[in-house]
């Protein structure tokens, strides 16, 4: 799908999308629908993107797109990153990982780096030599960070990290690790300290399965384990060990809020997909459409994008100023995510038999937004924490 789903649907645009975002994800859309998409069935039976993709997309300038310029960026905001995995989810390539990398992992060291850290890993993750990833879940350890065993134990004027990890997005081709580890297991959060790991630099590190799951087949999501990986104690994130938990918690309001982008992304889509299908589709002598079930259902449906669209424009624009809190975040990330499996769903059950088979878009989108409700903090940890605040 070429054209925007959200102007097909006249849903409302928003203020913070001038002209310099709209031209970005436009230029987004291109470039994924011109270079990502006709390979998209190979990554997702190979399981995995190439490294040519990732080249392409930073030299295309969808890399780091929120960073500084001096480090290798193009200086915009939330804003432009949003117009990117926009374009990802309305092109229908969701499994590309760019949008953890570009802002998820580069925030990090944008915000807690040192000025050497800055400008050795951001240019290389602005141009796609370097691929990023954050490591934080453990098999005995998920949306409780508070339980991760990975131990960072000093050895002179180095870190030796032991543990593992699993369900890393990016995992297979990530050459940049942010590692969440316990420099201090005493001290429970407190002892919680990020470590950058360059894997092509150290010995110890290994990757395991590239998982095998539902959905989002075209993103590599594996194992990692770190066998007493030796890095510099320079790598640490911050000028002292211990504030990890800290870091984590300021950042993962953003984190909440780009799985929001990618849910609205998908809801749009397939809605605008699904009403060229019952325009087109006949039953009974007439066209789906002209069924008041279809009317109703979609009717609905239109109604919850729309909602979904401003609440959405509402926290970017928060976002931007600095205004966006961890509970509206955590409301975001639920309430998007479970509006998009059953918008999804719905729009599958329009397609009728042909929305279960897989040469059919939706079907795709059905597997692909399963895991939005899970990762980032499952959508049962999201109410706790809006809970918390009443």
């Amino acid at each position: 799908m070429a054209t925007n789903p959200a102007e097909v649907l006249g849903l409302p645009k928003p203020a913070w999308a001038a002209d310099e975002v709209g031209m970005l994800y436009d230029m987004a859309v291109r470039f994924m629908s011109e270079e990502i998409f006709p390979r998209y069935d190979e990554f997702e039976k190979n399981e995995i993107f190439d490294r040519e993709s990732w080249l392409k997309a930073g030299a295309a300038g969808l890399l780091c797109a929120s960073m500084p310029e001096k480090y290798g960026g193009s200086g915009g905001t939330f804003a432009h990153e949003s117009a990117i995995i926009e374009a990802i989810g309305h092109v229908g390539v969701d499994g590309f990982g760019i949008g953890l990398h570009n802002s998820i992992v580069a925030p990090y060291i944008l915000h807690y780096g040192s000025e050497e850290q800055k400008q050795m890993w951001l240019p290389k993750l602005a141009t796609g030599e370097l691929i990023g990833a954050i490591a934080m879940t453990e098999p005995g350890a998920g949306s409780d960070l508070q339980g991760v065993k990975t131990r960072a134990e000093k050895d002179g004027n180095h870190y030796k990290i032991s543990g593992s990890k699993t369900f890393i997005t990016n995992g297979q081709l990530a050459n940049l690790i942010i590692v969440v580890t316990k420099t201090d297991p005493e001290k429970g959060a407190k002892g919680t300290s990020l470590i950058v790991v360059e894997t092509d630099e150290v010995e110890g590190f290994q990757r395991g399965r590239n998982l095998d799951k539902i959905g989002l087949k075209a993103n590599d999501t594996s194992e990692l384990f770190f066998n007493d990986v030796r890095v510099p104690t320079s790598n640490l994130l911050g000028h002292e060990e211990g504030k990890g938990f800290v870091q984590l918690m300021q950042q993962l309001p953003q984190e909440r809020l780009q799985i929001g982008t990618g849910a609205i992304a998908m809801i749009e889509r397939a809605l605008a997909l699904t009403i060229d299908y019952v325009k087109e589709r006949k039953a009974f002598g007439k066209a789906i459409i002209d069924f008041q079930n279809t009317q109703f259902k979609l009717a609905e449906l239109k109604t919850e994008a729309t909602i979904g669209r401003v609440f959405y424009n509402d926290c970017v624009a928060r976002h931007i100023a600095g205004g966006l809190d961890p509970v509206t975040a955590s409301m975001a990330k639920y309430w998007l995510s479970d509006l998009q499996g059953k918008v999804v769903d719905e729009c599958l059950q329009l397609h009728g038999g042909y929305g279960y088979m897989n040469e059919y878009p939706i079907a795709r989108m059905y597997r692909d937004a399963r895991v939005q409700r899970i990762y980032g903090g499952t959508n049962e940890i999201m109410k706790l924490l809006i809970g918390r605040s009443l």
